[in-house]
């Protein structure tokens, strides 16, 4: 029989949080899980979202954040940039939502938003990679079949480009996609010495190397989402929309506001 301590002094007290997340985060959120002292639960969303539009990201986030639990948390965690507006509109319901002043996770892997932008002054012909993009990039790529790529008939296989348009003009049209690749210069692996190290960075190589790019590898730096899990919001690092308020882009160097603050005022 299941015999349960019913006197109140022996529930845990400590902050409870709810994430959601991109699944490219996966190992590096449940690591700064594990050190944190509140108490998170995770949900983790398909990385195939951000190839959707960014109304149809925001408004599946949404329901997430509408279905939560509230009487059960503190306040819900967001383990995203604003990848391509796909967060703004996003409303704080009944508790806070708590996110990242960044661009996308790039930004959070490698610790502030700062970091990545000296990065990519130093060098903006660069291709990221970390073990969650290398993990999930195919396999658990969630079918965006109303995503941008879909939306322009750009998520073909060679062969049914050949199929449906002719080899000639498969060839161009896969010639054409490809040529986004001419703009990068190195692909870098950000190591944040999680998971199988070797086998990512023997993958990272061979993928450089059939690219002609460059090969470099960095190490990230979790101080961002370590932050983020242990309730340490910084006004500078992180926005938090109180309940009832908008998560809006601004486009300047605060990335994001709340819908409550006029004439450029952060929240």
């Amino acid at each position: 029989m299941d015999k349960r301590l019913s006197s109140p002094l022996h529930e845990y007290a400590a902050e409870r949080y709810c994430l959601l997340a991109c699944e490219v985060l996966f190992r590096e959120i449940s690591n700064c899980a594990s050190r944190s002292a509140a108490v998170v639960d995770a949900e983790f969303v398909s990385q195939g979202w951000h190839d959707l539009k960014s109304h149809d990201m925001s408004a599946k986030l949404q329901a997430k954040i509408d279905g939560i639990d509230e009487s059960k948390y503190s306040a819900v965690l967001l383990g995203f940039g604003l990848c391509n507006n796909g967060v703004a509109g996003l409303r704080a319901r009944g508790i806070p939502l708590v996110i990242p002043r960044v661009h996308d996770c790039i930004s959070l892997i490698l610790g502030s938003h700062d970091a990545y932008i000296s990065a990519f002054s130093e060098s903006p012909g660069t291709y990221y990679f970390s073990s969650g993009w290398i993990e999930r990039d195919k396999v658990n790529k969630e079918d965006a079949k109303d995503g941008v790529m879909a939306s322009l008939g750009l998520d073909l296989s060679y062969e049914q480009y050949v199929e449906a348009y002719g080899k000639e003009n498969a060839d161009f049209i896969v010639s054409t996609i490809r040529g986004g690749m001419d703009s990068y210069e190195k692909l870098v692996f950000v190591n944040n010495g999680l998971g199988d190290v070797e086998s990512y960075r023997n993958f990272a190589r061979k993928c450089a190397e059939a690219e002609q790019l460059r090969y470099e590898e960095i190490p990230g730096n979790l101080r961002l989402l370590d932050a983020l899990l242990a309730g340490s919001w910084s006004e500078a690092d992180f926005l938090r929309v109180p309940p009832g308020m908008e998560l809006l882009a601004t486009g300047g160097p605060d990335i994001m506001r709340c819908s409550s603050c006029g004439g450029g005022k952060i929240c």
